[in-house]
């Protein structure tokens, strides 16, 4: 997980794969079919590891805006680097992957809604204050966007101390 992380999936060879993994060529082929099923298979494990961690900071466990200013707490600890390489697995690399294969497209669109989704849940969990201008499934996009932002300036080099105020900005959107 963490070669792809840190390198990308392309510039990830199948022998820097197998010495990472400790796993024989023959393996990888016979378990994944090839680097794009490893891939695949990583992207799951992120998503249990470091993903589902970040969702569950929102709750409900206090009203939306301290809610989504966990999340992107969780953001900022995630995009820095505190639980791995900068950046995210999904917004930075598989996106960079995905121009070019439509498995890979297919995966990041169903991550993507994947957040959103639960996003919009959260947001309606709050109750109906939202108005026609501001429906949750639009609310769920923009914070989603946000967050694959702050994911790809700390890819960049932006460090926390840059990148807290936009978090904080994200979650006064979901003020009372």
């Amino acid at each position: 997980m963490c070669l792809f992380w840190r390198t990308g999936y392309d510039a990830a060879s199948v022998d820097e794969i197998c010495k990472a993994t400790r796993m024989p060529r023959a393996t990888l082929y016979q378990r994944y079919g090839g680097k794009e099923g490893l891939f695949l298979a990583t992207l799951d494990h992120y998503g249990d590891t470091r993903i589902r961690p970040l969702l569950d900071t929102l709750g409900p466990k206090g009203d939306l805006e301290q809610d989504i200013a966990r999340f992107f707490q969780a953001v900022l600890r995630l995009a820095t680097g505190q639980n791995g390489p900068t950046g995210c697995l999904i917004s930075c690399v598989l996106s960079d992957a995905a121009g070019a294969n439509p498995r890979f497209r297919a995966e990041l669109e169903e991550r993507f809604a994947s957040l959103e989704t639960r996003l919009e849940q959260r947001i309606r969990a709050a109750g109906p204050r939202y108005d026609a201008n501001h429906p949750p499934e639009v609310l769920a996009m923009l914070l989603a966007a946000i967050a694959r932002g702050i994911m790809v300036r700390a890819r960049a080099g932006a460090d926390a101390r840059r990148l807290t105020p936009v978090a904080d900005a994200a979650a006064s959107l979901c003020a009372a």
